[in-house]
C-alpha cells in the first residue's frame, strides 16, 4: 500500500499538479506557521509512517494522553467556561461576578490590579493612579470578604491570576471560606502561582527568583496536604506567548518551568505522585488553527513522557497535563474591533478541539477598554454556541488521524524537546532565566513577528490589509465602548476603607503576626530564600491575614528578608 501511494503521488505531481502550477503559481514560495515549521502542500500516510497508535496516541484518559485526559471528554462534562474579570474595588467586581454567573458562566476568574500583583497597598505612593485599573484592588481580608459576598465558594470554582503574593491571596480566600463555614476539602479552583514566568514574560515580580520559588513551593506543599480539590499552580505559557514567543517556545518554556517546580518540591522530600496530580497549566490560543490544536496534543504527550521517564511517577494523574486556555489578547485589534469576534471564535474552537479543561474567551473591545457587558456576553455566548450547537463536543479528539495534524503534533513535540534539552544543558530553568537565554529567545521571535506584520508578510485583517474608510471604522461607530474606564473616585474610596481598617483592627495582633512571619523565614546566610529544609510560610501568613494584616504589610516583611529583584540581564 505504501509503495502504491508513493507511486500515485508521483503520478499526480507530474500529470496534474505540474500543469496547474505552471498556469497558476501558489500564493507564496514558502508556507510556514508561527513556529517557523514548514507546511507542506499535501500530507499523506508517508508523513506519519513512524506513528505508533498505542505508543504515540493511545486512548483518551490513558498514557500518553495525546487524545485527552478524560475517557469521554466533553460527552461527559463540558469544559469550564471561565471569564476573566476584575475591576475597580471589591464591590464593583462582586457585581460583575454575579452578572456572569447569572449568564451561565460556570467558574470565576479573578483579575487583580497592579498594586496587588506587586505587593503594595492602595495607599502606597507607587499605587497612585493604578488602583483598580487592570483588576480589582485587594488590600486585606476585608476586601476579599466583599469580593465573594453572596458567592457560594463550595459550589463555584475560582481561578486567581496572582503570582508573587499568591500565598497571601490564597490565605485570604481560605479565610473567607472558613467564615462561610465551608470545609477546605470542598474548595475548588486554581491559583496561578507561577513565579518563574514573571522573570521572562510578565514582569510582576517582587523578590529574586530563588525566594520566589520558595513561596511557590510553600503554596504547592500546603495545598497538597490541606486543599485536595485545589490546583495550587497554573504553569503559565499564556504570558510567554503574549510576550512574543512562538507556539513551540510557549510549549517548551512552560513545560521547562513545570519541571523546575517538580524538582523544587522534591527538595521538600515530597514525592511527585503526592503533588503532581494537582498541577495545572495555562496556555494561549492564537490564530493558526492547526498549530494551536497540535500544540495542545503535543503538550499532553510530552509532559506525560517527561513525568514518567524523569520522575518515575506511578499515578496516571501525575502524568496528566490539564490546562486552562485563553484566547490571544495580543491578536486583537483596535481597528475594526468586531473582527475580534471571528478571531476569538476561531481560537476558542481550536482550544476545544485541542482538549482544554477550561476556557476564557476575550471580548471584542479589549484592545480599546475594559470590556462592556454586551461584549462579555458575546464572548461567553461564543463558548456556549461551540458547546451546544457545533457538534464538536460530541466525540473525543475528532481530528485525530489527520495526516497533517499528526505530523505537526510530532514535529512540535520534537522541537519543544530540543529546547528543553538546551535548558537542561544550561543548568535548568532557573539558570536559563538568570543567563537571559529565555528572554532573548522570546524577544527575537517577537521582533521577527512584528517585522513580518509591518512588511505585510503576515496579514492582519483590518490592520495592514482590508482597512476600512476611517470615517466608518471608529470603534464607537461599531458598538459602544465601556465609557470612562474605572471611576476615579474608587481609589480614594479604597484608601479611606483601608485607613479605617487599620484604625479599627487589633494592631497588637497584627504586629505579632507579622513578626511571626519574619521569624519563620529563618534568614541565616545559608538559609535565606532557599527552597529545601525550610519552614512552610503558609500557616503564619494565614494567621496574619486572619487578623487583617494587609497585602502590603506582609510583602514588606518578605521584602526585608528576601530583597527585591531588579532585572539586570543584558539582551
Amino acid at each position: 500500500m505504501k509503495q502504491k501511494i508513493k507511486k500515485e503521488k508521483k503520478n499526480w505531481e507530474e500529470k496534474v499538479l505540474k500543469k496547474i502550477l505552471e498556469k497558476r503559481p501558489e500564493r507564496k514560495k514558502h508556507f510556514e506557521n508561527y513556529s517557523k515549521i514548514k507546511i507542506e502542500r499535501l500530507y499523506t500516510p508517508e508523513d506519519i509512517e513512524g506513528l505508533d497508535y498505542l505508543k504515540d496516541l493511545g486512548f483518551p484518559g490513558n498514557f500518553p494522553f495525546t487524545r485527552g485526559v478524560q475517557p469521554t471528554m466533553y460527552r461527559g462534562r463540558l469544559w469550564t467556561m471561565r471569564q476573566y474579570a476584575g475591576m475597580g474595588d471589591a464591590e464593583e467586581s462582586n457585581k460583575r461576578y454575579k452578572y456572569l454567573l447569572k449568564q451561565g458562566q460556570t467558574g470565576l476568574s479573578v483579575a487583580f490590579d497592579l498594586p496587588t500583583q506587586i505587593g503594595y497597598d492602595s495607599d502606597h505612593q507607587l499605587a497612585i493612579g493604578e488602583v483598580g485599573r487592570v483588576g480589582v484592588a485587594i488590600d486585606s481580608l476585608q476586601d476579599m470578604e466583599v469580593l465573594f459576598k453572596g458567592v457560594p465558594l463550595d459550589r463555584v470554582s475560582t481561578s486567581m491570576t496572582i503570582n508573587s503574593p499568591c500565598a497571601i491571596l490564597l490565605a485570604m480566600y481560605i479565610a473567607v471560606a472558613e467564615k462561610q463555614g465551608i470545609n477546605l476539602s470542598k474548595l475548588s479552583g486554581t491559583t496561578q502561582n507561577d513565579s518563574l514566568k514573571e522573570y521572562i514574560a510578565r514582569g510582576t515580580y517582587i523578590f529574586p527568583p530563588l525566594p520566589s520559588l520558595r513561596l511557590t513551593t510553600d503554596v504547592n506543599e500546603y495545598a497538597s496536604k490541606h486543599l485536595p480539590k485545589w490546583n495550587p499552580i497554573s504553569i503559565s505559557g499564556y504570558h510567554i506567548r503574549e510576550a512574543g514567543a512562538t507556539a513551540v517556545q510557549e510549549l517548551a518554556f512552560t513545560l521547562a518551568n513545570g519541571l523546575a517546580y517538580v524538582e523544587a518540591l522534591k527538595m521538600r522530600n515530597l514525592k511527585p505522585d503526592d503533588f503532581a496530580p494537582r498541577f495545572s497549566f495555562f496556555f494561549a490560543v492564537h490564530n493558526n488553527f492547526f498549530e494551536e490544536i497540535a500544540k495542545f496534543r503535543a503538550a499532553r504527550r510530552l509532559w506525560a513522557r517527561l513525568m514518567k521517564e524523569r520522575f518515575q511517577v506511578q499515578n496516571p494523574k501525575s502524568m496528566m497535563l490539564r490546562f486552562h486556555a485563553q484566547t490571544g489578547g495580543s491578536t486583537l485589534t483596535a481597528q475594526q474591533p468586531d473582527n475580534n469576534i471571528a478571531r476569538v471564535t476561531l481560537q476558542a474552537l481550536a482550544a476545544v478541539l485541542g482538549g482544554t479543561q477550561s476556557l476564557h474567551t476575550n471580548s471584542r473591545d479589549e484592545a480599546l477598554a475594559l470590556p462592556s457587558e454586551d461584549s462579555v456576553q458575546i464572548a461567553l455566548r461564543t463558548q456556549q454556541i461551540i458547546a451546544y450547537e457545533s457538534g464538536v463536543s460530541d466525540t473525543v479528539d475528532p481530528l485525530a488521524g489527520s495526516y497533517y495534524l499528526e505530523s505537526l503534533t510530532d514535529q512540535m513535540e520534537k522541537e519543544a524537546l530540543t529546547y528543553i534539552k538546551r535548558i537542561d544543558d544550561l543548568g535548568g530553568m532557573l539558570a536559563a532565566i538568570e543567563k537571559g537565554f529565555i528572554q532573548r529567545e522570546i524577544q527575537n521571535s517577537a521582533y521577527i513577528h512584528q517585522k513580518k506584520i509591518e512588511k505585510k508578510e503576515e496579514v492582519v485583517v483590518g490592520l495592514n490589509r482590508f482597512q476600512s474608510d476611517p470615517a466608518f471604522s471608529a470603534p464607537q461607530k461599531n458598538h459602544e465602548v465601556r465609557k470612562g474606564g474605572v471611576d476615579s473616585k474608587i481609589e480614594e474610596r479604597q484608601k479611606r476603607r483601608l485607613l479605617k481598617l487599620k484604625e479599627e483592627r487589633d494592631n497588637k495582633k497584627v504586629k505579632k503576626a507579622l513578626n511571626n512571619i519574619k521569624k519563620a523565614i529563618h534568614p541565616t546566610p545559608l538559609q535565606r530564600g532557599g527552597v529545601h529544609n525550610q519552614k512552610n510560610l503558609m500557616p503564619v501568613i494565614l494567621e496574619a491575614v486572619g487578623v487583617y494584616a494587609t497585602v502590603g504589610e506582609i510583602c514588606d516583611i518578605l521584602r526585608q528578608e528576601f530583597g527585591e529583584y531588579r532585572e539586570s540581564v543584558s539582551i
